[in-house]
């Protein structure tokens, strides 16, 4: 028998009922400072809020020797002392359907200099149906519509026919060591969702950065020797970032032979 399909008028109308709740959730969400290093206090706001929803909350410290080996894994440049994913896991009575990953990440980007904003950026208001604030789009917005897609469906009186894993994990602005934490700790799916503030559209591949770093040697010389002797290493980083520039411009013409990209703006 097929499963009964739920009118796409009664999804609207449930997620415009709940926006208000939605809104006041993420507001709360951004007044957290989450920098890469500072996660703890929202992520744990986050395992509360999954708590009250009555979902099953793992919550632990990412361990950097347990993913160290893995693919993906980027060096890491900030202590992960106080460095907690948090996945919350619902379980339906009669596992029938696929099991779907909704990921979002809670560390935000750095503030830069506090004279620079005209207003605090973690007290978030809202003007003209935007809210201003650090994280609140990328991506805390995120995190609050998962989670409240969910309760969209719940006021219904439905649930995911399969597991559904809401993950909000750490370590996303410089590297993908939350979300490969959580691979290791065996978090599985047949489909994963990250509703990053792009385009309104779906998208099976993204660009990414490349962190590194590089020494360039240099052999200091008196001024009345530069033009025979020594090294200059300024001189020298220039030529390497001008290789660096080239390959960037070759990988990115790439694009076009990856089937995944070929959707991509």
């Amino acid at each position: 028998m097929m499963p009964e399909r739920i009118a796409d008028e009664a999804i609207l109308s449930a997620v415009d009922d709940g926006f208000a709740r939605q809104v006041a959730f993420l507001q709360e969400l951004v007044r957290f400072p989450s920098q890469r290093g500072e996660e703890h206090a929202a992520q744990s706001f986050m395992a509360a809020a999954f708590e009250a929803d009555g979902y099953a909350v793992d919550m632990w410290r990412v361990d950097v020797d347990a993913i160290r080996d893995l693919p993906g894994f980027s060096p890491v440049a900030v202590s992960y002392d106080d460095a907690f994913n948090v996945v919350a896991t619902h379980t339906p009575r009669n596992a029938t359907g696929r099991s779907l990953i909704l990921n979002g990440h809670i560390d935000v980007v750095p503030t830069g200099p506090l004279d620079r904003w005209v207003r605090d950026p973690y007290d978030p208001v809202i003007e003209d149906g935007w809210m201003h604030g650090r994280g609140a789009g990328d991506m805390k917005a995120g995190l609050s519509a998962c989670l409240y897609a969910l309760a969209a469906l719940r006021s219904l009186g439905y649930q995911p026919a399969a597991n559904v894993y809401l993950q909000s994990v750490v370590e996303e602005e410089c590297t993908g060591n939350g979300a490969l934490a959580c691979l290791q700790r065996g978090y599985r799916a047949d489909a994963a969702f990250i509703p990053e503030p792009l385009e309104p559209r779906l998208m099976r591949a993204q660009v990414g950065p490349i962190w590194f770093r590089v020494e360039v040697d240099g052999d200091p010389q008196h001024a009345s020797g530069a033009f025979s002797a020594g090294a200059n290493a300024i001189e020298k980083a220039f030529v390497i970032i001008q290789a660096l520039k080239q390959l960037e411009i070759v990988w990115n013409a790439r694009k076009v032979d990856d089937k995944h990209f070929h959707d991509h703006p």
